[in-house]
């Protein structure tokens, strides 16, 4: 989904802004359709586990499927991992052919966002999600970029840099101004998947690295939700709300300087005003009601942190994702995020000039006219 264009004087905040203090977000949520649906499903979570077991079926017509009577879906990444490394070469020739067929499918989809005008020039794309902390996934990521740039898309492809389950709650800094947070030790973050939630505490570790590329996860809480039975939206945010005034203990406990800041990254299209417009049908109840405002819903919850009141910002968990890379893509201008989960999410971002940039190359151009004009009076 292309976000709207907004006024350029951007505001300090605001729930889905297409203008962030770092990067512009040209675009998010991209749902391209073919014939069979949705492409993105092609290159989902599940896309690699439906390519493998159809590799088990072939292997088990010859006697010859290594993971015996297991089922499909209690074979583990940690279990494929280890059988691409250790297993027979059986086992290693499924879990490859398997690979091969979702990098393949991988690359079809990416080849279909680059011919958008939002992705249009990406010179840079980092794989978050679930899939993307094994080794198997890391070969089909691999993979995708060598079949691109055989088909002439060079854009370099490479793994989040932070560990899947928390690059969603590490994102959530760069919502704000990072100006907003001096004097302060950590902020928390919520990253709600179509699985699992997760609340953590970041450490921003500002003295360290004015720009953030040493924040990281202090202590986090996770919930997975998707194993519940009969449950509904107010009960989830019930228990969202009690695994922040954990976290808020912690830090109470610890002495750290805990800003007044709630970041949430949650799947679906996020409205101005707070609202999920679409794209939240795999969390438990209806998020897409204009009634609900999840952002509100934790403000009255925690309305206030320290001697502070709390304020809560909300954006796409895909763009939130990717904000994590932000110190880490200073050396390109246009790059995305794809994070491959219960769906494939993504965002497309171009860097923002920082004012204090623009000022230094005002001030060398300055300095250029100034030393011209003294050579032209020297002349004189």
């Amino acid at each position: 989904m292309t976000t709207k264009t907004r006024p350029t004087a951007p505001a300090i905040a605001g729930h889905g802004a297409a203008r962030l203090p770092a990067v512009s977000v040209d675009g998010y949520n991209s749902e391209l359709r073919d014939e069979d649906g949705f492409v993105g499903d092609k290159a989902k979570r599940s896309a690699f586990f439906t390519a493998f077991e159809a590799w088990r079926d072939v292997m088990a017509e010859a006697g010859e499927d290594p993971f015996g009577e297991q089922e499909t879906a209690e074979i583990s990444k940690k279990e494929i991992d280890r059988t691409l490394k250790n297993g027979s070469p059986a086992g290693q020739a499924l879990v490859m052919s398997a690979t091969e067929d979702y990098a393949q499918a991988l690359a079809a989809v990416i080849r279909r966002l680059l011919r958008t005008k939002e992705w249009k020039d990406t010179e840079r794309i980092a794989i978050g999600g679930g899939l993307r902390a094994s080794r198997f996934a890391e070969i089909a990521v691999a993979r995708t970029e060598l079949l691109l740039r055989e088909a002439d898309n060079p854009v370099e492809l490479r793994p989040i840099r932070h560990d899947p389950d928390e690059a969603g709650i590490v994102g959530t800094i760069h919502l704000a101004p990072s100006w907003m947070f001096k004097g302060h030790d950590s902020i928390l973050g919520v990253d709600i998947g179509g699985s699992n939630i997760r609340a953590g505490l970041v450490e921003l570790n500002l003295k360290k690295n004015p720009d953030l590329s040493s924040a990281a996860v202090k202590a986090s809480e996770v919930w997975r939700h998707a194993d519940e039975e009969k449950l509904d939206r107010d009960a989830a945010v019930a228990r969202l709300v009690e695994m922040l005034k954990e976290l808020v203990g912690y830090a109470r406990k610890r002495e750290l300087r805990l800003a007044p800041f709630i970041g949430i990254g949650c799947p679906g299209f996020i409205t101005p005003e707070g609202t999920i417009e679409a794209g939240a049908q795999n969390l438990p109840g209806n998020w897409e009601s204009r009634r609900f405002n999840l952002p509100e819903a934790l403000r009255e919850a925690i309305p206030a942190i320290g001697d502070e009141e709390t304020l809560a910002l909300m954006h796409n968990d895909a763009v939130v994702q990717g904000l994590s890379e932000v110190p880490f893509m200073q050396d390109v201008e246009r790059w995305g995020v794809l994070t491959i989960g219960t769906g494939l999410g993504n965002a497309r971002f171009t860097n923002r000039e920082r004012p204090k940039e623009r000022g230094k190359d005002d001030a060398k151009k300055d300095d250029g006219k100034k030393g011209e004009e003294r050579k032209e009076r020297a002349k004189g």
